[in-house]
């Protein structure tokens, strides 16, 4: 089904300016679209608040900020914010159109780039951060997907969605925004948020660039931030063999979970990064990492998102033998960390000698009411155990894991998923954490990988008949544009980007290109009256609008003395061309140069605006001198109107 045949926006005019043409992305927070600014008549995107949000002063409010802070960064890898509105419900930033992709983009095609790319990639993205860090603002959402890749070639920040001031701070029991996948420790733990963590941001995605991975993931959520707070990101060279060193120790300090042994900026690490390329060689540079193209990128850790401070991230238990005793938070402590725990209680002092019967009998009964205990556990407990973490592990480690844990492997299913790679574990039955018999056997569903489609041909279609076809055969309809075309009928598909019949991962989008028919050239209409002007624009086949205003021009009051397109541009059929009348050309004052010299004379008039004739009478053949001028010094004329110059 396609969606974007609902969007309510699409085709309309925002705010009486903006033509919402086409969407872009949708996002968690907001959705993009391609839009005309028709004040301007220049192509924009247009980043609109999902309306169930716009009520929410605190999301509004984010909104604005992000105009306000990028519009004070002027950068050329920056993407710029042009205007800020709201109409009704849809709350909106008309921002720079960068036409091309995204990182995110370039990786889900390639996996893994060669060091010089990566570098290349990350030194705009850090020149870019840089501008922003001195001007105060920290950007706190560095990912893949905010980094533009525009066709020719230029690298651009966008998404300044979540930027903060460096001195603000989000408190320790609000929630933390962000990505999980990039998320600095300190944000993680106490919403700290100032330069570095954009560092550290930048650090997991020159990882991500080197590998074709991220360094932490797990089945959760809390896994994730778990580990930024308490793992080292592993050196690249760790998964990529033969990375060189100093690429490690680039990533090293970008990514210190201690943020003082981090790069103090942008500016530092981009610093940093230029000394680490000078100490490459050009073989290390371009090295190709080992790729796999099953690697996946898509996940939900790569989306922003609201993080709760209640999942309560998991953190090693401070060991401290001294402090283990006998109260009810010692218990606690030791049982997690599983060692004996001290038993103080009435009897302590008549364990040390020998036991009265009374005590004897008493633990006697200790012993039986714990021996059915387990009895009971073993019954209700023992039996069973849980299904282990099995998510994104290959099928082999799966299967290792089962029976590590006693289980077997019940039926293995297999389906295509565009964001797990190939062979890797999606789903299994009973789901991960379930209890289940000792005994028991546990389903997988492994993936197949990205489901590849045909892109079909929609060729002579209308575009809604070609979105649907699009549709129907797994494709995703993306971005329309149009073209003059001799043979395709004007609103039919020319072809589309990729062409029919390639084949593609399936949810792709696919460009459409619409024919505007054959061109038509607009003829010269300048000077002529409304009813000439109309009808010769009927004949080609062209619409006529007259403009509410009138300007004065050389022509006569009612003819023709503008429009708009120009006279030989290039036109579809049925297009409309705004005509602009005269209201009769300016009155001048005719400037005294009779006793002038001819050409001293003509130059005279001529830069007044008015047209010289030239009179020689039989006596004037050998003359030089004005001695009469058709119109009289001093009076007023039209502009453009003639004089006549009488000699001798």
């Amino acid at each position: 089904m396609d969606n974007s045949l609902q969007d309510p926006l699409l085709g309309h005019v925002l705010d009486a300016r903006y033509r919402v043409d086409a969407r872009i992305a949708t996002g968690g927070m907001a959705t993009v679209y391609r839009a005309l600014d028709t004040r301007l008549d220049r192509v924009v995107a247009l980043k609109v608040m999902h309306p169930a949000l716009a009520v929410d002063a605190g999301f509004v409010e984010r909104f604005i900020r992000e105009a306000k802070s990028v519009a004070r960064l002027s950068h050329p890898n920056v993407v710029g914010v042009f205007d800020q509105g709201a109409q009704g419900a849809y709350v909106y930033l008309a921002m720079e159109y960068v036409p091309g992709c995204t990182l995110r983009d370039v990786l889900r095609e390639r996996v893994a780039l060669c060091p010089r790319a990566a570098l290349d990639v990350l030194e705009s993205v850090l020149a870019a951060l840089g501008a922003a860090h001195r001007a105060g603002l920290v950007h706190r959402d560095m990912k893949p997907e905010n980094v533009l890749i525009g066709d020719d070639g230029r690298v651009k920040v966008a998404d300044f969605g979540l930027v903060r001031s460096v001195d603000s701070r989000t408190g320790s029991t609000g929630p933390v925004l962000g990505t999980v996948a990039y998320l600095a420790p300190e944000q993680i733990e106490d919403g700290a948020a100032d330069t570095r963590v954009d560092v550290y941001a930048c650090g997991i995605v020159l990882y991500e660039m080197l590998t074709g991975g991220k360094p932490h993931t797990g089945d959760t959520t809390a896994q994730v931030l778990y580990r930024h707070v308490n793992e080292d990101v592993p050196a690249p060279s760790a998964t990529v063999p033969g990375t060189a060193v100093e690429l490690d120790e680039l990533v090293a300090a970008a990514t210190a979970r201690d943020p003082r042994l981090r790069p103090r900026d942008a500016v530092a690490l981009l610093a940093a990064l230029r000394s680490t390329r000078a100490a490459l060689t050009e073989a290390q540079l371009d090295a190709v990492p080992p790729g796999a193209d099953d690697a996946a990128h898509d996940s939900a850790e790569d989306r922003t998102s609201v993080i709760p401070r209640a999942l309560g991230i998991p953190r090693p238990l401070p060991v401290n033998e001294d402090a283990i005793g006998g109260g009810p938070d010692d218990v606690q402590r030791t049982a997690l960390l599983g060692r004996p725990v001290p038993v103080r209680s009435r009897f302590g002092g008549l364990l040390t000698g020998r036991p009265p019967r009374r005590a004897v009998a008493g633990l006697g009964a200790l012993l039986l009411v714990l021996l059915a205990g387990i009895g009971v556990w073993y019954i209700n407990s023992g039996q069973f155990t849980k299904v282990p973490a099995l998510l994104t592990q290959t099928e082999a480690d799966a299967r290792e894991r089962l029976t590590d844990a006693g289980l077997d492997v019940g039926d293995v299913r297999r389906e295509y998923s565009d964001t797990n790679r190939r062979g890797t574990v999606i789903a299994t039955d009973p789901t991960v954490g379930s209890r289940i018999r000792g005994n028991g056997s546990v389903g997988l569903t492994v993936s197949l990988g990205p489901q590849t489609v045909r892109v079909p041909d929609v060729t002579d279609r209308t575009l809604a008949v070609a979105r649907k076809e699009i549709t129907a055969a797994g494709l995703e309809p993306g971005m329309v544009t149009d073209a003059f075309d001799t043979t395709v009928p004007r609103g039919e598909v020319i072809s589309t980007d990729p062409a029919a019949g390639t084949e593609r991962r399936a949810g792709s989008a696919v460009a459409i290109i619409l024919s505007r028919g054959a061109p038509v050239e607009v003829p010269e209409l300048g000077g002529k009256s409304l009813g000439q002007a109309q009808e010769a624009l009927a004949e080609l086949g062209l619409k006529s609008e007259i403009a509410p205003e009138r300007v004065t021009a050389k022509v006569p009051a009612g003819e023709v003395a503008q429009q708009f397109p120009r006279a030989r541009s290039e036109v579809a059929e049925g297009d409309t061309v705004t005509l602009t009348l005269s209201e009769g050309p300016e009155m001048i004052e005719v400037p005294d140069v009779v006793g002038d010299g001819v050409d001293d004379a003509r130059q005279t008039l001529e830069a007044a605006g008015f047209e010289v004739k030239v009179d020689r009478g039989i006596l004037g053949l050998f003359g030089d001198t004005v001695d009469e001028q058709s119109v009289a010094a001093g009076e007023e004329a039209p502009e453009g109107s003639e004089i006549t110059l009488h000699i001798g």
